[in-house]
């Protein structure tokens, strides 16, 4: 395995969609896929936004972010 990916959602109907599109469709064997739902680990913002994720769904590959749609910004996700 040779790289990391890490997406990051809130649990919406579009981040549900990209999971279930893209973290899926990554190889497992070029990529560790982890699932963040931001939603229900709160906690995990800083290091989302550290990595630059602006809103989510969004996935950070080897450190590079991209962005899919615009379901919601990190803002809106602090309780």
């Amino acid at each position: 395995m040779s790289g990391k990916a890490v997406f990051y959602h809130a649990g919406c109907t579009v981040c549900l969609d990209a999971e279930r599109g893209f973290a899926g469709a990554l190889d497992p064997a070029a990529y560790a896929v982890e699932v963040v739902h931001l939603g229900e680990t709160s906690e995990r913002l800083a290091e989302a936004e550290a990595a630059g994720v602006k809103s989510v769904p969004a996935f950070v590959i080897d450190g590079a972010v991209y962005h899919i749609n615009h379901g919601a910004d990190l803002s809106a996700l602090r309780g």
